[in-house]
Protein backbone atom coordinates (compact mmCIF):
# COMPACT_ATOMS: atom_id res chain seq x y z
CA UNK A 1 0.00 0.00 0.00
CA UNK A 2 1.44 3.42 -0.92
CA UNK A 3 2.55 5.65 1.95
CA UNK A 4 0.01 8.37 2.83
CA UNK A 5 0.94 11.77 1.48
CA UNK A 6 0.61 14.96 3.53
CA UNK A 7 -2.08 17.46 2.62
CA UNK A 8 -0.81 20.28 0.38
CA UNK A 9 -0.20 23.66 1.95
CA UNK A 10 -3.30 25.75 2.14
CA UNK A 11 -5.61 22.73 2.20
CA UNK A 12 -8.47 22.65 4.68
CA UNK A 13 -8.16 20.76 7.95
CA UNK A 14 -10.58 17.96 7.13
CA UNK A 15 -9.71 14.43 8.22
CA UNK A 16 -7.80 12.24 5.74
CA UNK A 17 -9.80 9.42 4.11
CA UNK A 18 -9.63 6.08 5.91
CA UNK A 19 -8.20 2.97 4.22
CA UNK A 20 -10.35 0.11 2.92
CA UNK A 21 -9.43 -3.54 3.51
CA UNK A 22 -10.19 -6.60 1.40
CA UNK A 23 -12.65 -9.03 2.98
CA UNK A 24 -13.16 -11.26 -0.07
CA UNK A 25 -12.33 -11.54 -3.75
CA UNK A 26 -12.87 -13.63 -6.86
CA UNK A 27 -11.08 -13.73 -10.19
CA UNK A 28 -13.37 -12.67 -13.04
CA UNK A 29 -10.94 -12.51 -16.00
CA UNK A 30 -7.45 -13.86 -16.63
CA UNK A 31 -6.06 -12.07 -19.68
CA UNK A 32 -2.68 -12.28 -21.33
CA UNK A 33 -1.00 -9.44 -19.41
CA UNK A 34 -3.47 -8.62 -16.63
CA UNK A 35 -6.16 -10.12 -14.41
CA UNK A 36 -9.46 -8.64 -13.21
CA UNK A 37 -10.52 -9.21 -9.61
CA UNK A 38 -13.92 -8.51 -8.07
CA UNK A 39 -13.07 -7.48 -4.51
CA UNK A 40 -15.30 -6.94 -1.53
CA UNK A 41 -13.82 -4.09 0.51
CA UNK A 42 -14.66 -2.73 3.96
CA UNK A 43 -14.13 0.84 5.14
CA UNK A 44 -11.95 0.73 8.27
CA UNK A 45 -13.62 3.68 9.98
CA UNK A 46 -17.38 3.14 9.58
CA UNK A 47 -17.55 -0.50 8.42
CA UNK A 48 -19.48 0.03 5.18
CA UNK A 49 -18.71 -2.43 2.38
CA UNK A 50 -18.72 -2.35 -1.40
CA UNK A 51 -17.70 -4.37 -4.47
CA UNK A 52 -14.88 -3.03 -6.65
CA UNK A 53 -13.21 -4.27 -9.85
CA UNK A 54 -9.40 -4.15 -9.72
CA UNK A 55 -7.01 -4.72 -12.62
CA UNK A 56 -3.91 -6.60 -11.45
CA UNK A 57 -0.98 -6.02 -13.81
CA UNK A 58 2.82 -6.12 -13.71
CA UNK A 59 4.78 -2.89 -13.49
CA UNK A 60 5.80 -1.17 -16.72
CA UNK A 61 8.87 0.85 -17.65
CA UNK A 62 9.58 3.70 -20.08
CA UNK A 63 13.12 4.38 -21.32
CA UNK A 64 13.98 8.05 -21.81
CA UNK A 65 16.94 7.43 -24.08
CA UNK A 66 19.15 10.36 -25.11
CA UNK A 67 21.73 10.16 -27.89
CA UNK A 68 25.15 11.89 -27.64
CA UNK A 69 23.58 14.75 -29.65
CA UNK A 70 20.83 15.17 -27.05
CA UNK A 71 18.13 13.65 -29.22
CA UNK A 72 15.36 11.59 -27.64
CA UNK A 73 14.74 8.16 -29.14
CA UNK A 74 11.08 7.60 -29.97
CA UNK A 75 9.26 4.68 -31.54
CA UNK A 76 6.01 4.77 -33.52
CA UNK A 77 3.72 1.79 -33.34
CA UNK A 78 0.13 0.70 -33.89
CA UNK A 79 -1.92 0.94 -30.70
CA UNK A 80 -4.83 -1.50 -30.85
CA UNK A 81 -6.96 0.29 -28.24
CA UNK A 82 -7.29 3.47 -30.29
CA UNK A 83 -6.66 1.84 -33.71
CA UNK A 84 -3.99 4.36 -34.56
CA UNK A 85 -0.27 5.11 -34.64
CA UNK A 86 1.45 6.60 -31.61
CA UNK A 87 4.91 8.14 -31.10
CA UNK A 88 6.32 7.38 -27.64
CA UNK A 89 9.55 6.49 -25.86
CA UNK A 90 10.47 2.79 -25.88
CA UNK A 91 9.04 0.75 -23.04
CA UNK A 92 7.09 -2.26 -21.94
CA UNK A 93 6.35 -4.76 -19.20
CA UNK A 94 8.95 -5.40 -16.52
CA UNK A 95 9.75 -9.11 -16.26
CA UNK A 96 9.13 -10.90 -12.95
CA UNK A 97 11.97 -10.10 -10.56
CA UNK A 98 13.54 -7.61 -12.99
CA UNK A 99 14.85 -4.26 -11.77
CA UNK A 100 13.14 -1.32 -13.53
CA UNK A 101 16.46 0.11 -14.73
CA UNK A 102 17.45 -3.25 -16.20
CA UNK A 103 13.99 -3.53 -17.75
CA UNK A 104 14.38 -0.14 -19.42
CA UNK A 105 17.77 -1.11 -20.84
CA UNK A 106 16.34 -4.38 -22.16
CA UNK A 107 13.29 -2.72 -23.75
CA UNK A 108 15.48 -0.04 -25.35
CA UNK A 109 17.78 -2.65 -26.85
CA UNK A 110 14.90 -4.84 -28.07
CA UNK A 111 12.85 -2.03 -29.63
CA UNK A 112 15.61 0.20 -31.04
CA UNK A 113 18.87 -1.76 -30.98
CA UNK A 114 20.38 1.03 -28.84
CA UNK A 115 22.29 0.87 -25.57
CA UNK A 116 23.63 3.69 -23.42
CA UNK A 117 25.24 4.79 -20.19
CA UNK A 118 24.37 6.16 -16.75
CA UNK A 119 20.92 4.54 -16.64
CA UNK A 120 18.98 5.71 -13.59
CA UNK A 121 15.44 6.06 -12.34
CA UNK A 122 13.68 9.43 -12.52
CA UNK A 123 10.61 8.24 -10.60
CA UNK A 124 7.37 6.37 -11.08
CA UNK A 125 3.63 6.97 -11.43
CA UNK A 126 0.43 4.95 -11.04
CA UNK A 127 -1.23 4.68 -14.49
CA UNK A 128 -4.76 4.64 -13.03
CA UNK A 129 -4.83 4.10 -9.25
CA UNK A 130 -8.63 4.01 -9.23
CA UNK A 131 -8.63 0.74 -11.16
CA UNK A 132 -5.08 -0.64 -11.45
CA UNK A 133 -2.55 -1.85 -8.89
CA UNK A 134 0.63 -1.33 -10.92
CA UNK A 135 3.20 1.42 -11.49
CA UNK A 136 5.12 2.71 -14.50
CA UNK A 137 8.79 3.55 -13.94
CA UNK A 138 10.69 6.27 -15.83
CA UNK A 139 14.37 5.57 -16.54
CA UNK A 140 16.86 7.99 -18.10
CA UNK A 141 19.61 6.46 -20.26
CA UNK A 142 22.29 8.74 -21.74
CA UNK A 143 24.73 8.52 -24.68
CA UNK A 144 22.64 5.93 -26.48
CA UNK A 145 24.08 4.50 -29.70
CA UNK A 146 23.18 1.62 -32.01
CA UNK A 147 24.50 -1.55 -30.43
CA UNK A 148 22.65 -4.58 -31.83
CA UNK A 149 19.85 -5.59 -34.21
CA UNK A 150 16.30 -4.89 -33.07
CA UNK A 151 14.40 -7.80 -31.51
CA UNK A 152 10.66 -7.11 -31.63
CA UNK A 153 7.83 -9.04 -30.01
CA UNK A 154 5.66 -11.12 -32.40
CA UNK A 155 3.04 -8.38 -32.85
CA UNK A 156 5.39 -5.37 -32.86
CA UNK A 157 6.33 -3.26 -35.88
CA UNK A 158 8.19 -0.10 -34.95
CA UNK A 159 9.36 3.03 -36.68
CA UNK A 160 12.24 4.74 -34.86
CA UNK A 161 13.31 8.38 -34.78
CA UNK A 162 15.92 10.42 -32.91
CA UNK A 163 14.16 13.71 -32.15
CA UNK A 164 15.96 16.86 -30.92
CA UNK A 165 14.62 17.77 -27.49
CA UNK A 166 13.27 21.21 -28.56
CA UNK A 167 10.99 19.48 -31.10
CA UNK A 168 9.27 17.26 -28.53
CA UNK A 169 6.88 19.99 -27.40
CA UNK A 170 5.74 20.60 -30.97
CA UNK A 171 5.06 16.90 -31.44
CA UNK A 172 2.86 17.03 -28.34
CA UNK A 173 1.03 20.13 -29.60
CA UNK A 174 0.44 18.49 -32.99
CA UNK A 175 -1.03 15.44 -31.28
CA UNK A 176 1.72 13.11 -32.49
CA UNK A 177 2.65 12.21 -28.91
CA UNK A 178 -0.59 11.54 -27.05
CA UNK A 179 -0.01 8.40 -24.96
CA UNK A 180 -0.69 9.57 -21.40
CA UNK A 181 2.19 7.57 -19.91
CA UNK A 182 4.56 8.95 -22.53
CA UNK A 183 3.46 12.48 -21.62
CA UNK A 184 4.00 11.67 -17.94
CA UNK A 185 7.49 10.33 -18.71
CA UNK A 186 8.36 13.47 -20.68
CA UNK A 187 7.27 15.62 -17.74
CA UNK A 188 9.67 13.72 -15.47
CA UNK A 189 12.44 14.23 -18.04
CA UNK A 190 11.66 17.96 -18.24
CA UNK A 191 11.79 18.30 -14.45
CA UNK A 192 15.10 16.45 -14.34
CA UNK A 193 16.70 18.57 -17.05
CA UNK A 194 15.56 21.76 -15.31
CA UNK A 195 17.94 20.97 -12.44
CA UNK A 196 20.48 18.80 -14.30
CA UNK A 197 21.08 20.52 -17.66
CA UNK A 198 22.86 18.51 -20.32
CA UNK A 199 26.46 19.46 -21.19
CA UNK A 200 27.11 20.88 -24.66
CA UNK A 201 27.40 18.22 -27.34
CA UNK A 202 29.92 18.06 -30.13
Amino acid sequence: MPEPTPAPRGAGRTAPPAPWVTVGQKLTADCRIYRIWERRLRHTRDGREGDFSIMEAPDWVIALALTPRHELLLVRQWRFGVSGLSWEPPGGVIDAGEDPVAGAQRELLEETGHAGQHARSLGRAAPNPALQNNYVHFVLIENCVMHAPMSWDPHEELQMAAVPLPEIEQMIRRGEIFHSLALNALQFLQMHLATHPLPPHA
